[in-house]
């Protein structure tokens, strides 16, 4: 396994951007309005219809020529790439029979994974988790899905590259997921955006085995910051999949007659990921907690030396200083003061004294 270079390494996860911004107030429910990071990118329709004899794969350039297409017998899949275009949303949720309250949640890049049953489909919104390669920063992106009769619609932010090995094992020859029905396809979509998370999660933990290395050989130089934004990638991303976990539940136990009882037993798969996720989590988190608790301890033990040798120090200069107090008073009538040793006597006291709380010290066993 690849180790993380170092976990000081880590990228800042910026969380206001994933705080959800709200629409206009006074807007009735089912308005459509994007909400999202600024994009000017033309929406792509791709369209993989397929049977078990057949595949075709084919860049669909309008509405009116994707309503043809959807009228074919083969079952398909439409990959929407872009969501920022509100009118082409309603036009096509129109074409489609797609609840405005839905459309106006895919428009919505902030919206919680969720799973709605409608009479003629059901509607699902994930979260992906991404790192880019470079920067080891989390990339998140919302993805819907729309799952109908024949046809599962998926709606990504940007250009679904996450999915082109869906796309593959469809194109392959004598492909098994083309003997299955559509409810399986958005099985087989699932089960990507978390195979993914266990990525994201296998990052964080390398990142954590080179924080617990080195807070084990220097504690005190440890970066506090570094732990700290392990622990709230941590958290986000349990915020991320607790909701999964409901929606794969939902969807696993759902009488929907768009979902098999052959096609419930690899929800169930999923489920079980989700569950083992979630204990990875935990996990990890419980282990970020104690190396913060370890960094603490660490810094609290070195202040304790610091102070412990100043302390010392002081302590061997109390009666020094005493001393030198009293011989720099001015009266004549002080001892010693015409003495002709009395210098040299006062730095043999010094040097007797000084030797006695050494050893003194010693026996005590204060350092």
């Amino acid at each position: 396994m690849k180790r993380a270079a170092s976990f000081r390494n880590i990228k800042k996860i910026d969380l206001h951007k994933f705080v959800p911004r709200m629409a206009q107030k006074g807007t009735s429910p089912g308005t459509v309005e994007y909400i999202g990071k600024p994009r000017q990118e033309t929406i792509g329709i791709n369209m993989i219809a397929y049977d078990e004899a057949s595949v075709e794969e084919k860049q669909i350039v309008s509405l009116p020529d994707l309503k043809t297409e959807m009228a074919t017998a083969a079952l398909k899949w439409v990959q929407i790439s872009g969501v920022h275009n509100t009118d082409f949303l309603n036009q096509l949720g129109e074409q489609l029979g797609i609840n405005s309250l839905d459309v106006e949640a895919i428009a919505n890049t902030t919206q919680r994974p969720i799973m709605i049953e409608r009479e003629n489909y059901i509607f699902v919104v994930l979260k992906t988790l991404q790192l880019e390669p470079i920067t080891n920063e989390v990339i998140v992106e919302q993805v819907s899905m729309i799952l109908g009769d024949r046809f599962v619609v998926s709606f990504h932010e940007t250009t679904p590259a996450l999915f082109d090995a869906l796309r593959n094992r469809i194109s392959a020859t004598k492909s098994r997921i083309r003997r299955f029905s559509s409810d399986y396809l958005l099985f087989a979509l699932c089960d990507i955006v978390i195979d993914q998370y266990f990525s994201l999660l296998e990052n964080v933990g390398e990142t954590i085995e080179a924080a617990e290395d080195e807070l084990i050989m220097s504690p005190v130089n440890a970066n506090q910051e570094a732990i700290y934004k392990l622990k709230r990638r941590l958290v986000y991303a349990k915020k991320m999949i607790w909701p999964t976990r409901e929606v794969i539940t939902a969807l696993q136990i759902s009488e929907h007659e768009l979902i098999n009882d052959d096609t419930r037993i690899y929800f169930r798969d999923i489920y079980d990921h989700t569950v083992q996720l979630i204990e990875s989590l935990d996990s990890l988190r419980e282990i970020t907690s104690g190396m913060m608790d370890l960094y603490m301890s660490a810094i609290s033990n070195r202040l304790n030396e610091i102070m412990k040798v100043l302390t010392l120090f002081s302590a061997f200069f109390i009666p020094i200083t005493f001393l030198a107090g009293v011989y720099g008073m001015n009266f004549k009538t002080i001892p010693e003061t015409g003495w002709t040793y009395g210098y040299l006597a006062f730095w043999g006291v010094v040097v007797v004294i000084s030797v006695g709380m050494i050893f003194y010290f010693k026996r005590k066993k204060w350092f």
